[in-house]
């Protein structure tokens, strides 16, 4: 059952999310979408998470939606002003906490420049087993992925999905692939026309068997 919640960043922000409740879940997940984009556009993949026995929890960004600033606030937003979302994350992986989870059943799930956020907290956050990034960005307003992905540790998994009618992105995606350290668990999917983000759900929905798929295979490799 889908429950509406309210969290609070460590600079005092005020985030809208959806928990999406699994029965004695076997993981959690934490959604972070693209620009513009609120957290609605994961609704597919939290139902077939639920249904595979994983918990969710989709937030929308600091001004976006329904969260302090929303739903555009983002459109005035600094390079600086985007990097503190990465304080969102902390507030949606504090929540998943309190909902029974630990940090090594916790996967991020970003689209574009909330891959690159994904991305960024998972190298800077080891204890965290993986994370899928939906349309990785080289760089999104100063979010370096180039920078954050050598950082990923050995047995720790990395899924990067891009699509190859979204312009530069899928030769960016490649490029990270290239640069993604030996032993990390890592898995690629380039489609041909299925668009850009979460965008990728209704085109080529065998995405979300891939991810949940990923995700089966990241917690049983860390068992």
């Amino acid at each position: 059952m889908d429950q509406s919640v309210r969290l609070t960043t460590q600079d005092g922000i005020s985030l809208a999310g959806t928990y999406v409740n699994a029965e004695h879940p076997r993981g959690w997940v934490v959604l972070i979408h693209m620009m513009p984009s609120t957290k609605e556009s994961f609704a597919p993949l939290a139902a077939a998470l639920a249904g595979a026995g994983y918990a969710s929890l989709a937030i929308d960004l600091r001004g976006h939606g329904a969260s302090e600033g929303g739903p555009d606030g983002y459109k005035t937003f600094t390079d600086q002003d985007h990097q503190r979302s990465v304080l969102d994350i902390d507030a949606a992986v504090a929540y998943a906490r309190t909902r029974g989870a630990q940090d090594p059943r916790i996967v991020l799930i970003g689209a574009s420049i909330g891959a690159n956020i994904s991305l960024q907290y998972l190298a800077t956050h080891p204890a965290l087993p993986a994370a899928v990034l939906l349309s990785p960005g080289l760089e999104y307003r100063g979010i370096s992925a180039k920078e954050y992905v050598v950082m990923i540790q050995k047995g720790r998994g990395v899924f990067i999905v891009s699509s190859q009618d979204d312009g530069y992105n899928a030769q960016e995606a490649a490029e990270l692939w290239g640069l993604i350290p030996e032993g990390v668990i890592k898995q690629k999917e380039i489609y041909v026309r299925a668009g850009h983000g979460t965008a990728m759900f209704e085109k080529e929905p065998s995405l979300i068997g891939l991810i949940i798929q990923f995700i089966h295979n990241v917690y049983a490799d860390a068992a």
